[in-house]
């Protein structure tokens, strides 16, 4: 798998491209992660007001980013504080009091953003007995990922479904009878960094298929120049200019509710609808199968920053790009694998036997000799047929009886 294509020119749309462009020359980040992060960043700090509203569902502007470099070098921390240091002056309070990193529960994360919790007194009325957090906010940072996919894994963690529920609704409970917490309205964004070969080791099978995996923007980066002197900061006129213009687009967001396709952008839209939701097979389609949503929340963003309440094509365009981007890192990262264990092991038999091939009896007894099920080998042969990696020839049987199938790798 290649390394994805960088970003094109349409990426670069309006304020967001105008931003990269200033701190590009002066840093060794990358500048999809720049361009990534500041995204996800205005996202979170503009709050739970404008969205594009699909079907019954309210699609808020809060993303979620996993920056994978290839080593520790590849600047992943820089490329975040050169963002947040522009936002630092656009709404400070934000910045100091609603960051948060060291996710370690899903009981955590709910009580950053908690409701007030209400319980009944002697005379029967409800009274509140512990304050809950007034600005719904939350920016989530995890220099270090591959510690919160491990606490995931453990028994009885709450914090993978929880982190699924930021992600959709912003809907957030936990079932404990004696100290139950609940966030309503909760506008939760993520920003993780982690090393390619960390993410192979950490990222379990039940994290790739369970929908946990699609919720995030996959993200290539590496450092893009050596500067041995390290960046210089941006002018000041210019910087004053940037922040004036974030700060404006975030005061425009705040008034702004439901969001909608402009005539130009709709076309396109329904042209490109039907491959965005179909969907990929393996691990690169459970990573990749919300695009859809994701290309919404991201043109939404471009659109609030150029001011406006309708996504035009330019914003579409822009979305799509970085989208492109996010694809090919996943493909990068992901492409290869099936995202199921026995589905593996089988297409790995299957390209051994070559042009032998290989009943499904024989998959069965000899090469897991009964310890799989028939439905978790059915599955698993579906995947491989549907994702075009492997083929079924029913060979006919003697006498009375079913054929037989025999599967041969593609």
């Amino acid at each position: 798998m290649q390394w994805p294509e960088p970003l094109g020119p349409q990426a670069y749309h309006g304020l967001a491209g105008d931003v990269i462009r200033a701190i590009e020359p002066n840093t060794e980040s990358d500048v999809a992660a720049l361009l990534v992060q500041f995204l996800l960043a205005f996202g979170n700090v503009i709050g739970r007001h404008a969205h594009w509203k699909v079907e019954a569902t309210n699609h808020y502007l809060n993303l979620f980013a996993v920056l994978v470099g290839q080593t520790s070098k590849a600047r992943k921390g820089t490329s975040l504080d050169r963002v947040l240091d522009l936002f630092a002056e656009i709404d400070g309070e934000w910045l100091r009091d609603r960051r948060m990193s060291g996710l370690s529960t899903g009981e955590g994360l709910i009580s950053e953003v908690k409701d007030p919790i209400l319980k009944r007194n002697k005379d029967g009325e409800m009274v509140e007995v512990e304050a809950g957090v007034a600005d719904k906010r939350l920016l989530v940072t995890e220099p270090e990922f591959a510690r919160v996919l491990k606490v995931g894994e453990r028994e009885a963690a709450t914090l993978p479904s929880i982190q699924r529920d930021a992600w959709d609704r912003g809907e957030l409970r936990t079932m404990t009878k004696n100290s139950p917490l609940q966030a309503t309205g909760a506008h939760i964004s993520m920003i993780a960094h982690i090393t390619e070969g960390e993410l192979k080791r950490t990222l379990s099978d039940t994290n790739r298929s369970n929908g946990f995996a699609n919720r995030f923007l996959w993200v290539c980066v590496r450092r893009s120049k050596a500067l041995p002197l390290g960046g210089d900061s941006l002018p000041p006129e210019d910087r004053e200019k940037l922040v004036r213009r974030i700060r404006d687009a975030a005061k425009h967001a705040e008034k702004v509710h439901r969001m909608a396709l402009g005539s130009r952008a709709m076309p396109l839209w329904k042209k490109l609808y039907p491959q965005l939701s179909e969907g990929l097979p393996g691990m690169l389609g459970a990573a990749t199968d919300r695009s859809e949503a994701q290309v919404r929340r991201l043109a939404c963003l471009y659109a609030l920053l150029d001011g406006e309440r309708f996504v035009r094509e330019e914003h579409l365009r822009a979305a799509l790009e970085v989208w492109r981007y996010c694809l090919d890192s996943a493909r990068f990262l992901f492409g290869a694998s099936l995202g199921d264990p026995v589905a593996e092991t089988i297409l790995k038999e299957l390209r051994r036997r070559g042009s032998g091939g290989i009943t499904r009896n024989e998959i069965r007894k000899e090469l897991f000799g009964q310890n799989k099920s028939s439905e978790a080998i059915g599955h698993a042969l579906q995947s491989l047929q549907s994702g075009g990696r492997a083929r079924c020839q029913k060979d006919p049987c003697e006498g009375v009886g079913r054929p037989t199938e025999r599967w041969y790798a593609v």
